[in-house]
């Protein structure tokens, strides 16, 4: 009788000092738990060293398994890149996730570890606060999340990068310098380098209460989610909006419920701009109203709101 193949972990790895970090700890402990180590590698297609940054990887994986510990390569180049007026970051950011979400089904990986820390979670915090964000977005990195089948999991998110930075100087790990990290036109290099040092100088417990301030947004994001989902058995039936038992909601819960329904039909959210006008103008709406939304545009008849995508065709 053939024995099971081992169960296998991801490892999204770029090559730098992070990822490298997570990787190598990884390796070492994969091997007396019976696992199998895949470093997960996106070359984006957007700067001339990431040949060499691939390839970087690749040997470095290789000679570690002829080391004995269980750890692979396995890489995927983007095709294409930003269309005209997208922003960088959120391409990049978007289409990485997807590669490596098929990187991990094709080997029949379940659990992708990413290799974020505390001061990642403090700068995603502020940037999400210099944005406006509510608590979604203040609740900033979740440690694990399932997506698309598969667990995302940060298991260093309470660490902090001086803690990664000693691990690296310990096992002398070589890794990449991102020269597009100084790149000043990007909101989270400036405030890492512009920003921080002086930051945390004049307050050296921010990186600390930053992240603190993550964890309770996740819990007041989850209790928001739920008083929804009890909200909208009572005023949302099949997808549509029924306008009057949402008006007896008191004010908040209103914009509360709005903001999750749209979720339903908008990847992006709901505009802060569009939430406002529904909270005012939606109370004394009539039959026929419609607002421009995301994807389409929301129209409401006889007491319902329902948001209809702009590719089907106007009805009389």
């Amino acid at each position: 009788m053939s024995r099971e193949a081992p169960l296998r972990v991801g490892v999204a790895c770029s090559g730098g000092l992070d990822s490298i970090a997570l990787l190598h700890a990884t390796a070492r402990a994969a091997a007396s738990h019976g696992l199998e180590v895949l470093a997960l590698h996106v070359h984006h297609g957007l700067l001339p060293e990431a040949d060499a940054w691939w390839l970087s990887l690749e040997r470095r994986c290789q000679r570690w398994r002829r080391a004995g510990w269980p750890v692979a390569f396995r890489g995927v180049r983007l095709a294409g890149g930003p269309a005209r007026g997208d922003s960088v970051e959120a391409w990049a950011r978007r289409e990485r996730y997807r590669a490596l979400t098929e990187l991990a089904r094709l080997d029949g990986v379940t659990l992708v570890l990413l290799a974020h820390h505390r001061r990642d979670q403090a700068e995603t915090v502020l940037l999400q606060m210099l944005r406006g964000a509510g608590t979604p977005g203040l609740s900033a990195m979740p440690r694990a999340i399932v997506r698309d089948g598969i667990t995302w999991a940060r298991p260093w998110l309470d660490r902090p990068r001086e803690a990664v930075e000693a691990y690296v100087r310990r096992y002398r790990l070589d890794h990449v310098e991102d020269p597009s990290n100084a790149d000043v036109r990007y909101a989270r290099n400036r405030l890492r380098t512009m920003v921080w040092p002086a930051f945390a100088e004049a307050f050296p417990h921010a990186e600390n209460a930053l992240a603190a301030t993550a964890a309770r947004m996740q819990e007041a994001a989850r209790c928001l989610e739920e008083l929804a989902l009890i909200d909208g058995a009572v005023a949302v039936e099949q997808g549509v909006l029924m306008v009057p038992r949402w008006l007896e909601l008191p004010a908040a819960r209103r914009a509360n419920l709005l903001r999750y329904w749209a979720r339903a039909w908008s990847a992006e959210g709901l505009p802060e701009t569009l939430l406002q006008r529904l909270l005012i103008e939606l109370p004394s709406a009539r039959t026929g109203n419609q607002w421009p939304a995301p994807g389409g545009r929301l129209r409401l008849r006889r007491g319902q709101l329902c948001f209809e995508p702009a590719s089907r065709p106007a009805s009389a």
